[in-house]
């Protein structure tokens, strides 16, 4: 009877995973650079009395749908698209070093390159900052170039290079806050033959279809789990009641 009992609450806990999963897919499907949640489901060893079983049980979100998204020309300087399987590498809220492929950029009012989330786009040396300018344009190698403010000349100058880096290789998962970390800490090198394109961006990589279906499946698989513990229940009141002596 445990066991079952044991197995039910875990399939529950699996699912509500699961749907918290999708439903914040649906919720990011026309986020810049979005890339889908996905649910690990792994075994949890669980001891009971007498017992010791292994039973399906969930983890956290820790992992992406790593396909791309699909590219929307948008014509504006500061907005670059990552091709390939290439990351922009930004400061995370904690100071370390995570990626993301959201690339609308912008400079915030102390100079600062970021992300359209408010994150610190990294260069070669830490957070790119940007002096007073009049131009600025990103090259197909994320070189950062302005037209200095006050320029007669109009001639540019490069600032800064995007830290553009790829995860081949190298064991990576995604956070809860969205961005891409290296599993046990650690940073990726920079990869200098990746490339971004300029005025676009990539969208989200959420199938608005699929995440519908996959929402209807989940819910109907949680309330087996629940008639599932309901019937262990019910098993085990008339286990109860057989063993109960007569008055």
């Amino acid at each position: 009877m445990d066991r079952l009992v044991y197995t039910a609450a875990s399939g529950l806990k699996a699912h509500m995973a699961s749907q918290a999963a999708i439903a914040n897919n649906i919720a990011n499907v026309n986020t810049t650079g979005f890339r889908a949640d996905r649910v690990v489901f792994d075994r949890l060893s669980v001891t009971g009395p007498g017992f010791e079983a292994r039973v399906p049980a969930s983890e956290q979100v820790i992992d992406a749908d790593r396909k791309a998204g699909a590219m929307m020309q948008t014509g504006r300087p500061l907005d670059v698209a990552v091709t390939g399987d290439a990351w922009i590498a930004v400061q995370a809220p904690d100071g370390s070093e995570a990626y993301t492929r959201r690339g609308d950029l912008s400079v915030n009012a102390s100079g600062v390159l970021e992300t359209g989330d408010g994150h610190p786009v990294m260069g070669s040396g830490g957070p790119i900052t940007l002096p007073p300018y009049q131009k600025v344009s990103i090259g197909s190698d994320g070189s950062v170039s302005i037209v200095p403010q006050g320029s007669t000349d109009g001639a540019a100058q490069v600032i800064d290079t995007i830290k553009l880096v790829s995860t081949q290789g190298t064991d990576t998962a995604k956070g809860l806050d969205n961005l891409l970390y290296v599993k046990g800490g650690g940073v990726l090198p920079q990869d200098m033959e990746a490339q971004v394109t300029g005025g676009a961006l990539e969208g989200s990589n959420v199938d608005m279809t699929q995440a519908l279906v996959d929402m209807i499946e989940n819910q109907r698989a949680y309330e087996v789990q629940a008639n599932l513990l309901k019937e262990a229940k019910n098993m085990d009141e008339s286990s109860a009641s057989v063993m109960r002596m007569p008055s």
